[in-house]
This record gives structure tokens, sequence and C-alpha cells, in this order.
């Protein structure tokens, strides 16, 4: 899913993404709550028709928020109390107003306020913050059902990288039988060997005949990774956020626009991709726009990064039908498992404020 955060995706507009074979995307509850507000939407149709945007919206819970900006929030029972990093404003977002915000938004998916921990916090710690996101879960269902909601309430498995925790919260998650369920707690610090694991884990233990979504993950390895290991639904920001620091995702690994290797350089940014920034231009065109930080460089950049990842999925959904999934992952790991091994990567879940 391309990331909206705002209600766009970053320099690219409805029909950008269509053309790049976009599904659905992903809106911030958090981030619209506080701007424009979710009864400007509400009251002006609804998020789709406010963006323009006639396909399934996805939103995440305002969770990953109680990780991110932990500076600026005060966590109890009830909910969570933040402090606007607009305005300095005071907030407080429970089970039950998160699950509001996201009706009057009028999306296709939504989820239930939970809490995202840092990476490498202890098991009791790790207990007691799964034992508050189950009692908010239970909040939210009955929330969602007697406002007879529209869209399908995903549950969100926390637990840390603890399996017994990650057990327990895949019991206590689908005893609701929701239409969905999400992988949370993950792309916060921890190694991918962990990461692995515990997707393993608890795609493994979810119901194989409901959509299993892992949260903010993630590179090219990472997704073919996960793949494998029986996930189907994906977002990160990584590909509008990188390309707007210059570093394209192409079918032989990434580039970074901007090393002085590509200044006369007059082939495409890959010669594989249909995207307009590769029918049209070329590497040393798109140097120039960013070295001149002319606009037009983030967006074609944007939109060719959008177009790729999109690729990526549809390649695997088409590689599993035909039975070739292996030698598929095999050839993207050649190209991009460097990338995703070893140590934390801090950016992965991040949100694209």
């Amino acid at each position: 899913m391309p990331v909206a955060t705002q209600g766009s995706v970053k320099s690219l507009d409805p029909a950008d993404l269509r053309g790049a074979g976009a599904q659905i995307i992903l809106a911030n509850t958090y981030h619209l709550y506080l701007r424009p507000g979710h009864e400007l939407v509400r009251d002006l149709g609804g998020l789709h028709r406010f963006m323009g945007w006639d396909g399934p919206i996805l939103t995440d819970s305002g969770g990953f928020q109680v990780f991110s900006l932990s500076k600026l929030r005060r966590l109890g029972e009830e909910g969570v109390e933040f402090r606007s990093h607009l305005d300095g404003s005071t907030r407080l977002l429970t089970p039950e107003i998160c699950v509001d915000i996201q009706h009057a938004l009028g999306v296709d998916i939504l989820h239930p306020l939970d809490e995202c921990l840092p990476h490498a916090v202890s098991v009791g710690d790790t207990e007691r913050s799964l034992a508050l996101t189950q009692r908010w879960l239970e909040r939210a269902v009955a929330r969602h059902r007697a406002a007879n909601g529209v869209g399908a309430l995903f549950g969100i498995v926390q637990g840390g990288g603890h399996e017994a925790l990650r057990r327990r919260a895949v019991e206590e998650t689908c005893a609701h039988d929701l239409p969905g369920y999400a992988i949370g707690g993950l792309a916060v610090g921890e190694a991918k060997a962990l990461l692995y694991e515990i997707t393993a884990l608890v795609a493994g233990l979810l119901p194989a005949d409901r959509p299993r979504y892992l949260m903010g993950v993630g590179k090219p390895a990472d997704l073919v990774e996960a793949v494998a290991r029986g996930v189907d639904l994906f977002d990160c920001v990584l590909p509008t956020r990188n390309a707007r620091n210059g570093q394209a995702f192409t079918s032989e690994g990434t580039l970074t626009i901007t090393q002085a290797r590509f200044a006369r350089d007059p082939s495409p940014l890959d010669a594989t991709c249909t995207c307009l920034a590769c029918r049209g231009f070329s590497r040393a065109y798109l140097r120039h726009l960013f070295m001149a930080r002319e606009l037009l460089a983030y967006r074609l950049l944007s939109l060719h990064n959008v177009t790729f990842y999109l690729g990526l999925m549809r390649s695997m959904r088409e590689a599993i039908a035909a039975c070739a999934f292996e030698p598929l992952r095999a050839r993207i790991l050649d190209r991009y498992a460097v990338e995703s091994v070893g140590g934390p990567d801090p950016t992965s879940n991040e949100a694209e404020a």
C-alpha cells in the first residue's frame, strides 16, 4: 500500500497511483485527526471523495504514534493523551474515539488503538502492554459493532519479540473473529532475524482464510521474505521517502541518482520499467533535476519507486499462481538481500509526516 499519511501520497495524484498499479492505499488516523479533522472530512463526503481516490483505503490505528511520539504523549487505561506536534494542543485518543475517527473518514479497513513498543522491552513490561492493547481491542470491537460501522475492523497482534506473548496475542485477538489481522510491533529497531522469526510465527498461527498484514515493512527483500512466510499486505514509506532523497529501486538493485557517475548517462533509470520517469527521461536529466532541486525530480522518482514496488508485489502474486515463487525469491534476494541483513533499520516504520 502506498502511504498517504495526510490524505496524499507525497507528490503523486490518484491517476498516478492507478497508473502505477495501486489497488489500495494507507492513510494515517492520528495525522488526519489533527489536520484537517475527521469531522471536516466526514462533512465533505468522506476521505475517498476528499482526496479523489475511488479505491479502498486502509487506516492505521494511531498506535505507532504512541511509539514514535512518546515524548508528546501520556498513556493510561482510558487511552493516549497527546500534545499535538502542530500547535501544542492536548488531544485524547481512546479506543472508542479511534474507531469513531475512522468511521467518520469512511475507510474500508480500520484498526483498533494499540500500544507499539520499542525494541528490546522486558517480558514483564511487554506483558503489561499487551494486556492493555487487548483491553483496548475489546472496547474497539464493541464500539465498531454497536455503531454498525462501515468497513472491516482488523485486529493487531502485539507481543514484542517474545514467542509466548505473541502466541497469546494471536489466540486472544482471533477470539474476536475479525475479517483480517495485522502484525504490529515490528520494524522498530530489531534485527532482521527476529523480524523474520516473529513474522513466520504469527503468520503461521493466524487464520489462513483471512488477510495478514505486516505493518510498516519494508525493503524489497523484507517483502519477499514476509510473503514466503505467509503475509499478504504491507505498507511502507520507503518508496516515496527514499525517492525524495535521490534513491531509486530498480530491477538491478538500488541506485542513488545524485552520484556523479550519472551526470552524462543517457540511459533510462531502469530499462525494464514502463513508468513516466523511465519512458521519457535519462539518468542524466533526473540527476540534473535533483542537483537543481527541481520539484519534478521528487515526483518522477516517487512515481518510479511506487511503480517498482507495486510491480514487485504483482510479480510475486503471478509467481505464486504459477508455482514459481522460489526462483523469483532467489532473484530478488540476489539483488537486495545485502541491504536487509544485519542490524536495525530505524527508518522502516516511520510515519511519513
